[in-house]
This record gives structure tokens, sequence and C-alpha cells, in this order.
């Protein structure tokens, strides 16, 4: 599953749309997200972890690390 795969997942999962992710995006950093801003970035897989951090942040998910049983 790609980034985008998975934002878009999770934001059905929440009922939220992209619209208003990108506006809570904007709120939290201070950085001019927008609709077009997050979809493009989805788009050419440019999204930077930390944005990925924020995304999960806003929709209420933690990242969990695991080490594979072998």
């Amino acid at each position: 599953m790609s980034v985008k795969e998975d934002v878009k997942f999770l934001l059905a999962k929440e009922a939220m749309t992209m619209k208003s992710l990108a506006e809570k995006m904007k709120e939290k950093s201070g950085y001019p997200y927008n609709l077009k801003v997050i979809s493009d970035k989805l788009a050419r897989r440019t999204l930077k972890y930390e944005e990925f951090r924020l995304i999960l942040d806003i929709l209420g998910y933690d990242i969990d690390y695991k080490k594979r049983l072998n």
C-alpha cells in the first residue's frame, strides 16, 4: 500500500475529507496547506515524513515500530 492509499484509507475510516485535513494541517503547522497542496504531494509522492506524522496525529493514530519475528 502506498502512502497515498494509506492516507485515503484513514481519511475514509475517520469520515474526514482531504479539504478538512488540509485545514487542520494549516492550523497545527502554520504552513499554508490546502487541498491542492496535499493532493499534489500525495500524487507526486513528495509528502515528507513529518507531514505524514502530522496527518496521523490529526487523525488520532500513532506509528508503531515492531521487530519482525524471523
